[in-house]
């Protein structure tokens, strides 16, 4: 079915609210954790999440059997892709030993925009320019001066604070790595489809935390506000931003919208300082905008040959 340059726009619009509403994903995660412990955390939002998406799902018509009648390999591979990142995600953020990891963890965590445009290159065959090798080189420094605590440029120094707590630093890596495939694999082997899967994935995530949580018991202190944050974060940053995030990569304007995730990092830092009452030192705001800086030369480094048939082209 072809797709109209309205039902672009939209899905175009869906996929920037996905990264607005993302930006309170790590302040409010981390509040959640120190409350009730990461894998309690994260499997009660994505057990939520997954529930109220599912109930969503069968009050379509035909909601269920287009589900599956979705490429296996979306199913399987993106399924799969979609836990592995969230486990990874509030792992990194639940084991990080202060606010101020969190930060840290989540820049490297925002490295998957920059990611996503360099596989679109050998799995939807698109063509880069030279310049988005130093594209590529800024957004890792921006990795590398945010595990720096002191904010020195100094080897000594980075391979220290991973010698104290590099897990943390590994998972969000890791994160960002398969978000990015994620993103990019969503649009090669189901672009063409109607429907998605995300509820399915919610669920799958909730569950497979669930297990794992069973098999490491953690104390947990529920409070009204614990209560809030939960639904807070069942529905905008989980079940409405995911939901909106893979429309807007199987039939928005991926470059558009990946160009507004590059944003992230900054949106995320400046709603986790204001939530969490952590002071930002000044190597953390620069490995954010070399970040964003190398994201942002990348995308442009990218040549799009798709006919500029709309304003969001």
């Amino acid at each position: 079915m072809k797709i109209t340059v309205s039902q672009e726009n939209l899905n175009t619009i869906f996929g920037i609210l996905a990264i607005l509403f993302w930006g309170t994903t790590i302040a409010f995660s981390r509040s959640l954790t120190e409350q009730l412990g990461p894998l309690t955390a994260a499997s009660w939002i994505f057990l939520l999440s997954g529930i109220w998406s599912c109930i969503y799902l069968i009050s379509k018509p035909g909601g269920i059997k287009k589900t599956f009648q979705l490429p296996i390999l979306y199913l399987i591979g993106c399924g799969a892709l979609f836990v592995f990142y969230m486990v990874c995600l509030y792992l990194a953020v639940g084991l990080a030993f202060s606010r101020e990891q969190v930060i840290e963890v989540s820049i490297i965590n925002y490295l998957w925009p920059g990611l996503t445009l360099v596989f679109s290159l050998p799995i939807l065959r698109k063509k880069a320019k030279i310049t988005l090798i130093p594209g590529v080189v800024l957004a890792f420094s921006g990795f590398y001066l945010a595990t720096v605590e002191s904010g020195m440029f100094s080897w000594e120094v980075f391979k220290g604070n991973f010698q104290v707590n590099y897990f943390p630093y590994l998972l969000a890596f890791m994160a960002a790595i398969s978000w990015g495939l994620y993103s990019i694999l969503v649009r090669r082997w189901a672009g063409h489809t109607e429907g998605g899967a995300v509820p399915l994935f919610l669920l799958g995530t909730g569950l497979v935390l669930i297990a794992i949580r069973f098999m490491f018991p953690e104390e947990s202190y529920w409070t009204p506000r614990v209560v809030l944050e939960l639904l807070y974060m069942s529905v905008f940053p989980t079940f409405l931003a995911y939901t909106f995030w893979d429309r807007a990569m199987r039939k928005g304007n991926i470059i558009l919208v990946a160009s507004f995730s590059y944003f992230t990092p900054l949106l995320s830092v400046l709603i986790t300082s204001f939530y969490l009452q952590v002071k930002i030192q000044a190597n953390i705001w620069i490995a954010c905008l070399l970040v964003i800086a190398g994201a942002l030369l990348s995308k442009i480094s990218i040549i799009d040959k798709a006919k500029k048939e709309s304003p969001f082209k």
